[in-house]
């Protein structure tokens, strides 16, 4: 089982007072940001305008707060931490900047410019969370979404296709713990980036 250490675990224990909480309420939480990864710039830029928008999700992973799974069904969040922008928004700020750092596209935004943009990517996020490993001494973070290409002038479906990635955590701290997002994350994003290029054309 994931042994988060007492720093993470704390918050899982009840029978806290009203004075404590209004101490913890008082207490600034340590925010961690995911970076964008590098992505290889395209040869030729495309006069081509899409629009990211943020990514469908569950309850349990609409929040800024950090998940853990102790087990399949159980959702716990590490306390004193959380994430610079709800798990979704932060998938999608990713994606935005990917796709203009790639310089493939004429314009990549949240909105269209004008009327109405080319291409829209839609998305869900279905796991942003590290995981329970039965006997290890590790943690495991999975992220997995799905993304659809959209052509806006007749709003049909170009292609859909999920991404995954599993990173095992060095060790059951958070610093390791995030760490481990942000491999996940950094082996995803240009791989989402290429294939989202690919298809709006």
């Amino acid at each position: 089982m994931l042994r988060l250490t007492p720093i993470l675990f704390a918050a899982a224990l009840g029978g806290c007072g009203a004075l404590t909480a209004l101490e913890d309420a008082a207490t600034p939480l340590e925010v961690y940001e995911l970076r964008t990864p590098a992505v290889a710039q395209s040869g030729a830029r495309r006069g081509v305008e899409v629009i990211v928008e943020e990514p469908l999700a569950s309850g349990s992973l609409s929040t800024e707060r950090i998940m853990i799974r102790p087990s399949p069904l159980q959702a716990q969040y590490l306390p004193g931490v959380r994430w610079a922008d709800p798990a979704p928004a932060m998938l999608q700020t990713m994606l935005v900047r990917s796709l203009s750092e790639s310089a493939a596209l004429g314009s990549v935004s949240r909105r269209p410019v004008g009327p109405r943009a080319d291409y829209a990517v839609l998305g869900e996020l279905t796991d942003f969370q590290g995981e329970a490993m039965q006997g290890a001494e590790t943690g495991l973070v999975r992220v997995r979404f799905v993304l659809r290409v959209v052509r806006e002038r007749d709003a049909s479906v170009v292609a859909t296709r999920s991404f995954e990635a599993t990173e095992l955590a060095a060790a059951t701290d958070l610093d390791n713990l995030v760490a481990a997002f942000d491999r996940a994350t950094s082996r995803l994003l240009p791989e989402a980036v290429a294939w989202i290029v690919s298809q709006a054309r």
